[in-house]
Formats: structure tokens, C-alpha cells, sequence
């Protein structure tokens, strides 16, 4: 039964998700490149929009710097840096997704506002020197510790004095007793925590 479902899975992400294309801003319209893996869950077009929605309320993206962490194919980061982020960092371990990131980098002609890491997540928290003004975080639904990934990307300076932090997860999950917590929103089984 498990194999069955991770063939239907496979295919049906590839048939039905053909169309993960930045949604506003310079770029809007154009789509991402993507290896063909089934492994990858790229945050839908619904759920974008309404981030970026609450986003824009509560920040300026003109100019800031972004960390997309598990970035997959970099549907947040491309976003964002669309709608006028200064720079965006992708972070993956996978080399099929940076590929695919760094195709979609050179058909915008962004490779100079992009930076990619091929890295394990949190062993690139724990490196990295840089502060970022808004970080993407959507780990595998199966990830064993939020609150440790969230309170070292904190603890390591990923965040800036006014940034925001933002977790994709199973709605299972809260953070409501985590300190930098600010308020969650929820899509059918997915909540998007934020954190400032």
C-alpha cells in the first residue's frame, strides 16, 4: 500500500502541480523550474498569496534580505525577491532542488540577488553570519523538533532586530508558548506560524 501511494503521489504532484509560477511583482507569471521529483511539497498558490498578503500589511519587502530554508524549488524566495527584495538566500540539501533554483535564477537574470547553499538546514543555522530581514522555514512535515530549529535560528542571529520568521507545518503543532511567537493561520491542514 505505502509503495502504491508513493507512486500515485509522484505522478499526481507532477499533473497537478505544473503550474508553480510567481504570482505579483516584476516577475509575475513566470514559472519555476522544477526537477521532476516527487519528493518536494511546494507551498500551494492559495497559501502563498495569503502570506504574502498578511506580509505586505506588515512589512516593506522593497530591499530586504530573505532566507528561504528547505527552499525546495523556491517558490517563497522567488516570490519575494519579486516584489522587490534586495536579495534572497536558498538553502537545501537536496541538489535536484538547488539546480532547479539556480535554472530559475538564470532565466530571470537574478543570479547576481541570489545566493545558493547547498547545506544541511541546521547545520547552515549554526554557521551562518548574516541576518535576514524575513526567513521562510518549511521543514518536512515529519521534522522531530520545531522549537529547537526555531529557537537556534533566533539564537544564531538569522533574524533581524524587526524581522519575521515563518514556519510551514502540519496544524498539529503549536508554538503559542514559544516567546518570539506572534500568531498562526491555517490552510486546511497546514498552519504558517509566525514569529518576530
Amino acid at each position: 500500500m505505502n509503495k502504491l501511494w508513493k507512486y500515485w503521489e509522484r505522478h499526481l504532484s507532477v499533473i497537478f502541480n505544473t503550474g508553480v509560477q510567481i504570482q505579483s511583482g516584476r516577475y509575475k507569471g513566470k514559472k519555476l523550474q522544477r526537477s521532476t521529483t516527487g519528493s518536494i511539497r511546494p507551498c500551494s498558490s492559495r497559501v502563498k498569496k495569503s502570506l504574502f498578503d498578511i506580509l505586505s500589511v506588515r512589512m516593506d519587502l522593497v530591499g530586504i534580505r530573505v532566507l528561504d530554508l528547505f527552499a525546495g524549488f523556491g517558490s517563497l524566495g522567488y516570490e519575494a525577491l519579486s516584489r522587490g527584495a534586495e536579495m534572497v538566500c536558498f538553502v537545501d540539501s537536496s541538489f535536484q532542488s538547488l539546480k532547479s533554483v539556480r535554472e530559475t535564477a538564470s532565466e530571470l537574470g537574478v543570479a547576481s540577488k541570489v545566493r545558493i547553499v547547498k547545506k544541511d538546514v541546521v547545520r547552515f543555522v549554526k554557521t551562518e553570519k548574516m541576518a535576514y530581514d524575513l526567513v521562510f522555514c518549511d521543514p518536512p512535515y515529519n521534522w522531530k523538533d520545531y522549537k529547537v530549529l526555531i529557537r537556534e535560528i533566533f539564537d544564531h542571529g538569522l533574524v533581524t532586530e524587526n524581522g519575521v520568521l515563518l514556519i510551514e507545518h502540519s496544524n498539529r503543532h503549536s508554538f503559542e508558548d514559544e516567546s518570539r511567537y506572534a500568531f498562526h493561520k491555517d490552510y486546511g491542514m497546514t498552519r504558517v506560524s509566525f514569529f518576530s
